[in-house]
């Protein structure tokens, strides 16, 4: 007797088709994104669509890009985005004025309970703004969603060394290394200060968040993690990045700066990202030339965030992971 139609002999059909989310959970995930929209549309902020795949990639050595093996228009290796940042600064340097994007991104190697390597990303630029009023607009979104208000706002450099007792500007690389190594073996030797501070700003400092019922901004970055932020110099004198985060319930929702605009600044800071992934036996993306282009033909005074929207629906709808709020995972791909 012949094999039943529409079924396979050799495997058996998967028992984890259904959705990650239940439908009610996707419902108000729906109506929680038409809410986002209405809050740009009703500050004039424009809705934009860029490319999720682009000849170039992030070449921050903390983000891994996902490439297109299949050549496109004889053009070689395509490059799945971690974010918009490039090509909505493009449209910027183009005159578009306020602009968001609410969309796919994506980052090999990120799974786990708040991580998915593709999730959807909201993206604004405010042209004319400073951090600081951005910062402000997000805490706002974040309240119009959520119905939490913003608890407190805390400097980068007292909370690092508050918790390590070290100078996250100003702290010997061996002394990072030290305090890392204690907490974690692996990471150590090699380490650069971008990874130490991040690890232990992670492990240290954002249990301390948690903590707080409402959200909480840090700013005043070291400026080895500036980024693609430009810099400035804190109360004290020391040069800081005009860099912020939001955190609700030790979950990171935001990171945005006041974007550079210098195109010798920015790309030195390409290139010693690649210095250090040769360094690290990580793969040099080609680098994006059309931004640099942008920039040398004149990005305007603005400032810029990233919002991670399943984390925020996620945290919105009282759920401690995202596949709750997510029609399929990884997993479930």
């Amino acid at each position: 007797m012949g094999a039943s139609v529409g079924t396979s002999p050799h495997s058996p059909l998967p028992d984890d088709w259904q959705p990650s989310a239940t439908l009610e959970r996707l419902r108000q995930r729906a109506r929680l994104l038409a809410r986002v929209r209405t809050f740009f549309s009703d500050r004039g902020v424009l809705e934009v669509e860029t490319p999720s795949l682009s000849a170039s990639a992030a070449s921050d050595p903390q983000l891994h890009s996902l490439g297109v093996e299949e050549p496109l228009f004889g053009a070689g290796r395509y490059y799945l985005q971690t974010s918009p940042e490039s090509a909505m600064k493009r449209l910027l340097a183009a005159g578009s004025g306020p602009i968001y994007q609410l969309g796919r991104a994506f980052r090999g190697g990120e799974c786990g309970t708040w991580h998915n390597p593709e999730f959807t990303l909201l993206e604004w630029y405010r042209p004319g703004w400073d951090e600081h009023r951005l910062a402000s607009e997000v805490l706002e979104l974040i309240t119009t969603l959520t119905g939490v208000r913003h608890s407190a706002t805390r400097d980068y450099r007292q909370l690092f060394r508050r918790r390590t007792g070290l100078d996250a500007q100003n702290a010997p690389l061996p002394a990072l290394r030290e305090a890392a190594s204690a907490i974690e073996s692996a990471l150590g030797a090699e380490s650069d200060r971008s990874t130490l501070l991040d690890f232990l700003f992670t492990t240290r400092v954002v249990p301390l968040l948690s903590r707080c019922r409402g959200t909480v901004l840090v700013h005043g970055f070291p400026t080895a993690q500036a980024l693609q932020a430009t810099l400035a110099e804190d109360v004290d004198g020391v040069p800081v990045a005009r860099r912020f985060e939001v955190y609700l319930g030790g979950i990171e929702l935001a990171n945005g700066y006041a974007e550079l605009r210098d195109v010798t600044e920015q790309r030195r800071r390409f290139e010693a990202d690649l210095t250090e992934r040769r360094r690290l036996g990580l793969p040099e993306p080609p680098l994006c030339e059309r931004q640099l282009a942008a920039l040398a033909a004149g990005l305007p005074e603005v400032s810029g965030v990233a919002v991670g929207i399943d984390r925020l629906v996620a945290l919105a709808l009282g759920e401690r992971a995202i596949a709750p709020v997510m029609a399929f995972g990884i997993n479930r791909a």
